[in-house]
């Protein structure tokens, strides 16, 4: 593996870039100057859970001070998207750490493009 400007490997600090979702993305994306594995996996890490962090807390119980009878479906919804970006982690941290440019749908084509 290659190392990067901070002095780590690549694989390494690719993981690093999720390991506190999109907080670490940025944190990587602004430190890392070169790395082109570790800029991936820091723009894929801020456009995946930045925009599901939001919708979370959209979910996450607000709905239930205007509509209480509705609550219980926008909990669920927010336990779901908790739920996916749980595995989303798990799978992006592995997969950068084994070495992989491992792309999200969507989001890993615009992360591979550059923010």
């Amino acid at each position: 593996m290659a190392k990067t400007s901070l002095g780590l490997e690549e694989n390494i600090e690719g993981a690093l870039c999720y390991l506190l979702g999109w907080v670490t993305g940025i944190v990587f994306y602004l430190l890392e100057k070169d790395n082109k594995f570790v800029k991936f996996h820091a723009r894929q890490s801020i456009l995946t859970f930045f925009p599901l962090w939001i919708l979370s807390l959209i979910f996450g119980g607000w709905w239930g001070l205007l509509w209480w009878h509705a609550w219980i479906f926008f909990w669920w919804i927010s336990w779901l998207i908790w739920l996916v970006m749980f595995i989303l982690w798990i799978v992006l941290m592995i997969k950068a750490y084994q070495g992989e440019m491992f792309k999200l749908p969507i989001v890993g084509d615009i992360a591979e493009k550059g923010i």
